[in-house]
């Protein structure tokens, strides 16, 4: 197990509030090495004391119940340098003291740096075997710069030692996917277009923009949602049964099912897709306000894509991908509409007013599995031939013990343990996929549609938004 972390963007967002305190846990649990260190750096003029007392506060607040003995202990093993990470001397200058250790670099910065702060590393020595190198998404911001930090980052360090994040395959419930669909042959029995309609996959989120202009103006809602997380979700409700559990065999099936992906078509964009971008509006009763970008800017704060996977399982099933930003709740869900039977006996309701089976998995906030049934059970005793949606819930027990996904995903890194991180082909087959729909849009000339901070997104958007979404009462919108 490596020993040693050394954590670039220090005084970052994600490193205050997930990295620290997701280390202070595993070490509090005792899954960290006796002697392991972080030699934290960022560009701010800190010293070490000073760091400390920036960090100490954020994770007595993320982590209240932890007790000042295990804060002490970590922040023991904390030491902090400033570095400017576009000067690679300045770089190697701060990490060559730990080539006697197995280290892991962590990149919690903009992917702009990448290239620059890992030729320092190289130059520092922290590069060379049997160090590890963890990058934080996006991998660039097309298959353009993603092809140059991979090209960059590969002639410096060897593929099987690059540990490439995306945090959503860290979370227990997206884990479980896999559980679900290999595990269960009530699920593989009906997984493929023969018994299937449509899938929906949703990532909704209920807070703006906020505090991300800079990296949100230039990237907007496909390329923070749809090309890292809603694509892995994707892949594991897609993908072909892997030979085995290694990391290669799981990685290589999520693989296949990206470059199945049919590019998106400028005909059909306006068809197949919706963007949009929220204005003035309310969540929760409290006002929100609208995102205004800056000039010349085309992000998007809300998308909606119709996928299709060209190969034999998925052939005519659409994939329905959806997420935002200001809607009127926080839930990642995905719904498998299965197909209606094929002799419908029932005189109530007849067969275009039955409601086919649905399976929804609820990945956050709460964790739940929801089968949706006809039965004469969910009707009146004397309507013995009258059927009714049936809702059959599973919900997970709370008070589970339940990591959070960096702290599986540093465990992981640790130990060389690939399967829940992303290949460099996985990156590239999604970035190929991603630009046929921009390319499309601009092509297209699609509309920027506006909807209210507190709704679903715009009208367009109900044909991509899960069934279960579109029949709640709509929310009340405005300013």
């Amino acid at each position: 197990m490596h020993d040693t972390l050394l954590l670039f963007g220090a005084t970052g967002d994600l490193a205050q509030r997930y990295l620290f305190p997701s280390l202070l846990r595993l070490l509090g649990d005792g899954l960290l090495p006796e002697d392991f260190r972080v030699r934290a750096m960022a560009l701010s003029p800190h010293d070490t004391g000073k760091f400390h007392d920036l960090l100490r506060p954020r994770l007595e607040q993320a982590l209240p119940q932890a007790s000042q003995d295990d804060v002490n202990n970590l922040l023991r093993r904390i030491d902090y340098r400033s570095v400017d990470l576009r000067a690679p001397d300045s770089i190697a200058d701060a990490v060559r003291e730990f080539n006697d250790r197995r280290c892991v670099s962590y990149l919690s910065i903009p992917p702009g740096l990448y290239i620059s702060t890992c030729q320092g590393l190289a130059l520092g020595g922290a590069l060379a075997a049997p160090h590890r190198l963890m990058l934080e998404k996006p991998i660039g911001s097309d298959s353009r710069s993603a092809e140059e930090i991979l090209q960059s980052i590969g002639g410096l360090i060897d593929e099987d030692r690059v540990f490439r994040i995306d945090h959503y395959l860290g979370k227990a419930a997206v884990q479980n996917l896999m559980a679900l669909r290999f595990g269960n042959t009530l699920l593989e029995a009906v997984w493929n277009r023969d018994h299937i309609e449509s899938v929906h996959i949703m990532v909704a989120e209920s807070g703006g923009v906020d505090g991300r202009d800079s990296y949100y103006s230039r990237a907007g809602a496909m390329r923070d949602m749809v090309q890292s997380h809603i694509l892995q979700l994707l892949c594991l409700v897609a993908m072909e049964p892997p030979a085995s559990l290694e990391a290669d065999r799981i990685r290589d099936e999520k693989v296949k099912v990206l470059r199945a992906l049919r590019p998106l078509d400028a005909r059909h964009a306006a068809q197949d897709s919706v963007r949009g971008r929220y204005t003035a509006g309310s969540i929760d009763g409290q006002p929100a306000q609208a995102y205004q970008p800056p000039e010349g800017s085309e992000a998007e704060t809300f998308v909606g894509v119709t996928a299709h996977i060209d190969n034999w399982r998925w052939a005519g099933v659409p994939f329905h991908l959806v997420t935002g930003k200001r809607l009127p709740e926080r839930t990642t869900r995905i719904e498998v509409n299965l197909k209606p039977v094929t002799h419908w006996l029932f005189e109530r309701p007849d067969r275009h007013h039955a409601q086919p089976n649905r399976l929804t998995f609820q990945l956050q906030p709460q964790e739940n599995i929801q089968l949706g049934l006809m039965s004469s059970l969910a009707g009146p005793e004397w309507g013995a031939l009258e059927l009714q949606p049936l809702e059959l819930e599973l919900s997970v027990p709370t008070g589970l013990h339940r990591r959070i996904a960096y702290e599986r995903l540093f465990l992981d890194a640790f130990n060389g343990n690939h399967a829940l991180f992303v290949r460099d082909d996985e990156v590239r087959a999604a970035w190929a996929w991603i630009d046929s729909v921009s390319d499309a849009w601009k092509v297209a000339d699609l509309p920027m549609e506006p909807y209210p901070a507190g709704s679903w997104g715009p009208p367009q958007a109900h044909a991509f938004l899960p069934a279960a979404i579109v029949a709640e009462p709509h929310p009340e919108s405005g300013p």
